[in-house]
């Protein structure tokens, strides 16, 4: 085979196919590097004391560098002179922050304080900037939540940097607080009864704190009851639903009536 053609120009390009070639053998073997390097790089930070949320953010940050690296690699095998390069794109960059870069160096910024502070980890449920859902990953410039319903929701990071986080997944114990009406004919004092059996009887619910029910409320149609009891925090929603279906059934074994809305109208005859 006759690999002098290699050593032949390309027209108006000036290069030779060996080095065409050449450079994007680089560029793929480049990337499958960057790849294979980052990933072994963010298992290594798993296994530190360091919080994975730290470890991935620190992995998308080597990522970028990597990548800029061998995209400058590849375009010096083009026969481009790589410093004219770094210094176009240090002009560009220069430009793009007089008009407007501000909100990605702050989204940047933002993204550190938040891996190094962890108002939010990965896997915690959180409430933030209007929306609610399960922390997927805190990137360089914004952080990604799934909502129950599997929606993917990206918000930039100054946004949660600079609101209130609500975080449901950091306590280790959570109230569940349940709330049910009784008739004003009913016995108060059986129905709270009722409803603290209930509770003392489930499995996943605390000792300690001890659960509680009370009146909280003489409502239009109803007495208002709440139970309140502590669980651990995994078993927040099974033990809401438990309380809620099981208690309607003690009353009405019981016989303690739960009252639809109701309003007494008298009418006035001339």
């Amino acid at each position: 085979m006759d690999l002098s053609i290699l050593e032949e120009s390309i027209p108006y390009l000036g290069l030779t196919w060996f080095n065409l070639i050449a450079a994007f053998v680089v560029l793929i073997v480049g990337l499958s590097l960057v790849k294979i390097v980052v990933g072994m790089f963010k298992k290594m930070m798993c296994k530190t004391h360091l919080p994975c949320l730290v470890a991935e953010f620190l992995s998308r940050f080597m990522g970028v560098l990597l990548y800029v690296a061998v995209l400058l690699v590849f375009v010096s095998f083009l026969g481009v002179n790589v410093d004219s390069v770094v210094l176009g794109m240090s002009a560009v960059i220069g430009l793009i922050l007089g008009f407007g870069m501000q909100d990605t160096i702050t989204n940047l910024a933002s993204g550190v304080w938040i891996a190094a502070l962890r108002p939010l980890d990965k896997g915690d449920y959180v409430t933030v900037s209007g929306h609610s859902g399960t922390v997927n990953a805190v990137g360089i410039m914004a952080t990604e939540l799934i909502t129950p319903d599997n929606q993917f929701i990206t918000i930039p990071n100054k946004m949660i940097w600079g609101s209130s986080v609500v975080n449901f997944s950091r306590m280790p114990t959570r109230r569940v607080s349940v709330n049910v009406g009784i008739s004003y004919k009913s016995d108060v004092d059986k129905a709270l009864g009722v409803a603290m059996d209930l509770m003392k009887e489930h499995e996943k619910i605390l000792e300690d704190p001890a659960p509680a029910v009370m009146v909280i409320n003489l409502g239009d149609s109803s007495v208002d009851l709440e139970l309140r009891a502590w669980v651990q925090n995994p078993d927040l929603w099974s033990v809401k639903w438990d309380l809620t279906s099981g208690i309607f059934k003690a009353f009405a074994e019981k016989g303690i009536e739960i009252p639809y809305p109701q309003r007494d109208v008298y009418i006035k005859k001339e």
